[in-house]
């Protein structure tokens, strides 16, 4: 990746680390339909009127029989489910349930026939990147008493994850990532707006959850969605989807920082783990390179 991939790269990662803090903080005071359509409506304020500007949307719209299927694959299914499973299992756990979003892409860039990802280099990078998100979090968050249901709707959403970005760029090359996201945002926000007002909270709402739930719109969608479109143009789906070792590490040291967290031994080996993990399960070889120029 070029440096400024990189920096792109870090950027997303520390933006895709914050929300699973952001969430816990939110879903105390605001229901889950509520804070999916609250974040996509922030979202598609952003990015729908940037859209227009370029005279990219008409593409995304173009393109609605993918756009929908990408809304419902990386927003309205995953958002819902990891939001709803946090009341019962730790943002920690959580994030290190989504880490595994890199594995499933590997395999499904590599039945859509893109066999680099089975590379000795960037799959042993994917196994010590794995390794160091468990040295993390902490193998007892796994074994302890956290709610098997739960665990299972963060896993059922990294696998919509890791699916719906290379779906919706294999079928839509070229048109403009902000675009497609603005468009998903907004017809995310629709599906959620009755459930919204369904679930309405009957009880004040704190100040920390509403500061929660505009942080999570502006910065970690809106803002990380074009970002990130815009870094995997550069290194594809299935190695931008190493983003989320980043999340994890980003999450835990915020942890540290923000919440006073001990600093185990877990963190000491983990961290190193995941950013060597990251870099070489992001690299090709020199002759995947020339064969792609």
């Amino acid at each position: 990746m070029s440096r400024k991939s990189w920096i792109q790269f870090a950027v997303v990662g520390f933006l895709w680390g914050i929300p699973y803090l952001l969430m816990k903080v939110a879903v105390a005071d605001i229901p889950p339909p509520l804070i999916v359509a609250g974040r996509t409506l922030i979202g598609a304020a952003i990015l729908i009127p940037i859209a227009l500007y370029r005279g990219s949307l008409i593409d995304a719209v173009r393109g609605i029989k993918y756009v929908l299927p990408y809304a419902f694959l990386e927003m309205v299914g995953p958002w819902i489910l990891i939001t709803t499973a946090e009341k019962e299992i730790s943002s920690g756990l959580a994030g290190l349930l989504v880490a595994t979003v890199p594995i499933f892409a590997t395999i499904f860039a590599s039945l859509r026939g893109d066999h680099s990802v089975w590379e000795p280099k960037r799959i042993f990078g994917i196994m010590i990147g794995f390794i160091g998100i468990i040295a993390l979090v902490g193998i007892e968050s796994i074994i302890g008493t956290s709610n098997p249901k739960a665990i299972a709707m963060v896993i059922l959403a990294s696998l919509l994850y890791a699916y719906a970005v290379l779906m919706v760029i294999s079928n839509l090359p070229g048109v403009d990532g902000i675009a497609i996201n603005g468009l998903a945002m907004a017809i995310t926000c629709i599906f959620y707006l009755p459930l919204s007002i369904m679930t309405w909270p009957q009880n004040p709402v704190s100040f920390n959850a509403v500061a929660a739930l505009i942080i999570l719109g502006i910065f970690s969608t809106a803002i990380a969605f074009m970002l990130f479109f815009t870094v995997i143009v550069e290194i594809g789906a299935a190695r931008g989807s190493l983003i989320t070792y980043v999340n994890t590490a980003v999450a835990v040291i915020l942890g540290i920082i923000i919440l006073n967290e001990p600093i185990t031994l877990g963190i000491i080996v983990g961290l190193p783990l995941v950013f060597i993990g990251s870099y070489l399960a992001s690299r090709k070889s020199k002759s995947v390179v020339i064969a792609e120029a």
